[in-house]
C-alpha cells in the first residue's frame, strides 16, 4: 500500500490528474502548438509570397520599356497592379500601402540607351514590410538588371550583330544556379522546421517552471517531497514525466505534418530528428528546472524564461546567420538549446551530412540536461521552507 504512494510512478500520476485538473495546462501544451502548427504551414503553404503588388511609372512608354514591364509582371512574386502617371501619385500610393513599392522609368530612357549614353532605372520599395519588400525589391532590381540587358541587345542588333554575337557579348559566362538542400527556396522549410520546435521549448519551459512553483503556492512542496521519500531528483523526474512524454507527442505530429504531409526534405531520415525532439524537450525541461533552482519567485522566473525563450528564435541562426553576428552575440547563442536543434536539422534533415559531424550537438543538448543537479539542494531547501508570496 505504501508503494502505491511512493515512487516516480505515484508523482507521475498525481501530476497527470494536477494537469487534467487545470484547463492551462491542455491549452499550452496541446492546444497552443496546435494552432501553431495550423497557422504557420497554412500561412506559408506556397513557400514564399506570391504576386505582390507593386506599380510602374513608365514616362518613356518605348516598345522596349513596354516589354521591360511585361516581362517584371511575369515574375511569381511579384504583380503590377496600377501604372501611375508621374513619380508623386506612385510614391503616395506607396506610403499609403496600397502596393509595397513602383518601378521608374523616365522619359528618354530608350533613346539615350541608342545613343550609348548612360539612362538610369530606379525602384523603390516599402522597408517597413520587411519580407514583401525584400522580395519585391529582388524581382525589380533583377529586372533593371536584365533591362539593361536587353537595351544593349537592341542597340547591338541595330548596329548589325547577330544574336548569338549579342547574347555572347552580354553575358559571356552563363551562371547555372543550383540551390542545395531546399531548391525550391521554400520559405516554410526553414521557418517551419524551427519556429514549431521553438513553440514547443518555450511551452516546455513555462509549463515546467509553473508545475514547480503551483507546488509552493499551493503549499504541497512538502507532499510532493514525501512521496519521493525526501529524493528531490525523484520527485522532480515524477513531475516532468506526463509532461515530457506529452511534449514528445507533440513532437511526433509536428514532425509527422511536416515530413510526411507537407513532404519536407528528411535527408537522414526521421528517427534522427525525433531523437533531437525528444532531446530539445528534455534540455528546455531541465533549463527551467535550473531557473528554478536559482530565481525564487515565479514572477521573475517566469519572466526570465520567456525572455530566454524568445531571444532563441533570432540568435539560434534559421533568421540571420550567426556567423554574421558580432562576437558577443555568437558566444551568447551557446547558451540557447535551440540553437543546437538547428544545427542538427540543417546537417541532417537539409543536408544530410554524416551523423558524425552532429554528435557535438547531441552532446551540447545532453549537457543542458545536467544543468538541474548543480542546485537542486537550492530546490528542496525551498520545498521545505519557502512561504509564498504572491
Amino acid at each position: 500500500m505504501m508503494e502505491s504512494k511512493h515512487g516516480i510512478m505515484a508523482i507521475a500520476g498525481r501530476e497527470l490528474r494536477r494537469m487534467l485538473s487545470r484547463p492551462l495546462y491542455v491549452m499550452s501544451m496541446i492546444l497552443a502548438p496546435l494552432v501553431c502548427v495550423v497557422f504557420f504551414t497554412t500561412l506559408m503553404k506556397d513557400g514564399l509570397p506570391q504576386n505582390l503588388p507593386i506599380g510602374v511609372v513608365d514616362s518613356d512608354n518605348t516598345s522596349t520599356t513596354r516589354s521591360i514591364l511585361r516581362n517584371l509582371d511575369a515574375f511569381q512574386q511579384t504583380e503590377i497592379v496600377f501604372e501611375y502617371s508621374s513619380f508623386a501619385d506612385a510614391r503616395s500610393a506607396m506610403q499609403r500601402g496600397d502596393i509595397y513599392g513602383f518601378f521608374y522609368i523616365p522619359d528618354g530612357t530608350t533613346a539615350k540607351a541608342m545613343r550609348s549614353e548612360q539612362p538610369r532605372i530606379s525602384f523603390y520599395s516599402n522597408a517597413s514590410y520587411l519580407v514583401a519588400s525584400s522580395l519585391a525589391y529582388k524581382d525589380m532590381r533583377m529586372m533593371a538588371e536584365l533591362a539593361s540587358g536587353a537595351v544593349g541587345r537592341t542597340s547591338l542588333l541595330a548596329r548589325g550583330a547577330t544574336m548569338d554575337q549579342a547574347m555572347a557579348f552580354l553575358q559571356p559566362i552563363k551562371v547555372d544556379m543550383r540551390p542545395l538542400g531546399n531548391p525550391w527556396l521554400n520559405y516554410s522549410v526553414y521557418l517551419s522546421n524551427t519556429l514549431l520546435p521553438a513553440v514547443l521549448m518555450l511551452m516546455a519551459f513555462l509549463v515546467t517552471i509553473f508545475s514547480i512553483y503551483t507546488e509552493l503556492k499551493d503549499e504541497t512542496g512538502k507532499e510532493w517531497l514525501e512521496m519521493a521519500s525526501g529524493n528531490m531528483y525523484k520527485a522532480v523526474a515524477g513531475k516532468l514525466l506526463p509532461q515530457t512524454l506529452l511534449f514528445f507527442l507533440m513532437i511526433v505530429f509536428c514532425q509527422i505534418w511536416l515530413y510526411g504531409f507537407m513532404g519536407f526534405p528528411h535527408n537522414s531520415g526521421m528517427p534522427v530528428m525525433l531523437v533531437a525532439g525528444f532531446m530539445l524537450v528534455l534540455a528546455s525541461q531541465a533549463f527551467a528546472v535550473f531557473l528554478c533552482e536559482l530565481i525564487p519567485s515565479l514572477r521573475w522566473c517566469l519572466s526570465l524564461a520567456t525572455l530566454w525563450g524568445v531571444l532563441s528564435f533570432p540568435i539560434s541562426g534559421f533568421s540571420f546567420p550567426v556567423t554574421a553576428m558580432p562576437a558577443s552575440i555568437r558566444a551568447l547563442s551557446c547558451l540557447f538549446p535551440l540553437r543546437y536543434y538547428f544545427l542538427i536539422y540543417s546537417d541532417q534533415a537539409l543536408n544530410g551530412f554524416p551523423l558524425s559531424g552532429t554528435v557535438p550537438y547531441y552532446l551540447a543538448l545532453l549537457a543542458f540536461m545536467f544543468l538541474p543537479f548543480l542546485f537542486m539542494g537550492r530546490l528542496r531547501y525551498a520545498m521545505e521552507n519557502y512561504v509564498y508570496e504572491p
